[in-house]
């Protein structure tokens, strides 16, 4: 379906034509007509299929002008990147027409964004956690909210942001819209959709979990970090196919490992994103990544959900994500707009048990590829692969006795027991006298 065939004002319409966009995915189609209608929605669809402006079309639509402060549609979304990544969005189709955008956030000045609510907007787009901040100290008025979007909510709650998104959804006026976006649906988002949505329609245009059909997937069964990290490079260097690539790692200190270890090779082709890294230089690895100054870009799951990342050709699971929703997550980095990507898993001994759920998810069997010749496999490994074993070297320690010192009986007037003074010998005689003669002894 065409945008012109949907009811989009002049001015969205403009900005789409701008963007090169003419033709809506099939979420964007479904999803309009029933936010406009006002009804709680919960769309479900993979990954890179326009899930962002397929509630912000029919969400601005719906936007008049208005010179209130107080914001009257809030998003939420899990990350920082992703804060900025839907402000862009929403203003480049805000092109034409006049709407207040911003975003809150950890990790940045307090005061700065109390200075930008203070000043009014319309759209407001934030992390749980940094909103529930802006609510609770007053900086932050929702009486005017109408409309109330969680995107990628099933990433917050892995983040651990469950309490916070809770307290807000309890915070906000019960006369709003609700609209809830996610590429996968589990137990516990939908027990937070019954306990606050109203009979929502669920819009899903796809199976849940299941990657996209354009991905080709491989694995390669390696035996350890370094053999890893050998296949990596060697692939980096050798596959002229892979021109824009990201490697996932299971936490920051295995990308750490792994950008030291590729660094020296790469150099300033190579760039790395976590968590522990500041703001800025998160901003500016993915400002890096997308002008092609870095080609790779080591990443944990923070930049698996959601963030919208262009002309990705591969990506490369550098370990087997032990959850199977966080495999489709990263590999949906690829095969985005309708483009064919790339998937290659490294698979450990350790790690079959979790590639075998990811299959269960899918319904297919991934290929499995040999390990190139020219790729070294070691036997090296590192210290959190070594399994601890006792140390045949250690001599036996010998037996310790333990000394109880000089032993002798007491003497005989040592062991009398002492029964006290005669005054209390008389008082005990007494008092069994008189027991006696209770009993009639």
């Amino acid at each position: 379906m065409s945008f012109s065939e949907l009811n989009i004002t002049k001015q969205l319409l403009s900005a789409l034509t701008d963007l090169g966009f003419t033709n809506a995915t099939p979420i964007q189609s479904a999803a309009f007509p029933v936010i406009m209608s006002g009804a709680d929605a919960v769309g479900i669809a993979q990954t890179g299929t326009g899930k962002t402006f397929a509630y912000l079309l029919p969400s601005l639509r719906q936007l008049n002008f208005s010179q209130q402060k107080a914001p009257r549609i809030i998003i939420i979304v899990p990350t920082r990147e992703l804060v900025v990544q839907v402000i862009n969005e929403c203003e480049k189709l805000c092109k034409y027409q006049t709407v207040r955008v911003g975003g809150i956030y950890g990790g940045a000045n307090i005061n700065t964004q109390r200075q930008l609510l203070f000043n009014g907007l319309d759209v407001l787009v934030a992390t749980p956690g940094r909103l529930l901040d802006m609510i609770l100290d007053r900086a932050l008025i929702v009486t005017s909210l109408q409309k109330l979007i969680i995107d990628e909510v099933d990433e917050m709650l892995s983040l651990g942001f469950r309490p916070q998104l809770i307290k807000v959804l309890e915070l906000l006026p019960l006369k709003r819209q609700n609209i809830l976006f996610s590429a996968t649906l589990t137990e516990e988002i939908e027990i937070i959709i019954n306990q606050f949505f109203k009979s929502p329609n669920y819009i899903e245009v796809n199976k849940r979990g299941t990657p996209i059909d354009k991905i080709k997937q491989v694995v390669y069964t390696v035996p350890n970090f370094y053999t890893k990290v050998n296949l990596l490079e060697h692939l980096l260097l050798n596959n002229t196919q892979i021109n824009k690539c990201i490697v996932f790692c299971k936490d920051k200190l295995m990308a750490d490992e792994v950008y030291k270890e590729l660094q020296p090779v790469l150099q300033n082709k190579l760039g790395i994103i976590h968590s522990n890294k500041s703001q800025p230089q998160r901003f500016e690895a993915i400002a890096n990544f997308e002008k092609g100054i870095h080609q790779t870009l080591i990443a944990t799951d923070v930049i698996s959900r959601g963030l919208d990342l262009a002309e990705v050709t591969h990506v490369i699971n550098f370990d087997t994500p032990f959850t199977p929703e966080d495999y489709i997550h990263r590999i949906g980095r690829t095969g985005r707009a309708d483009k064919y990507g790339n998937s290659i898993t490294f698979v450990s001994k350790d790690e079959k048990a979790a590639l075998k759920n990811i299959e269960t998810l899918m319904k297919k069997k991934i290929d499995v590829l040999e390990i190139p010749e020219s790729v070294e496999i070691t036997e090296a490994l590192v210290k959190w692969e070594k399994k601890s074993k006792p140390d045949k070297n250690l001599k036996k320690l010998p037996k310790v006795e333990i000394k109880t010192g000089a032993f002798h009986e007491k003497k005989a007037k040592n062991k009398k027991i002492q029964l006290g003074g005669k005054r209390k010998q008389e008082s005990l005689r007494r008092k069994r006298e008189i027991q006696r003669k209770k009993r009639g002894i």
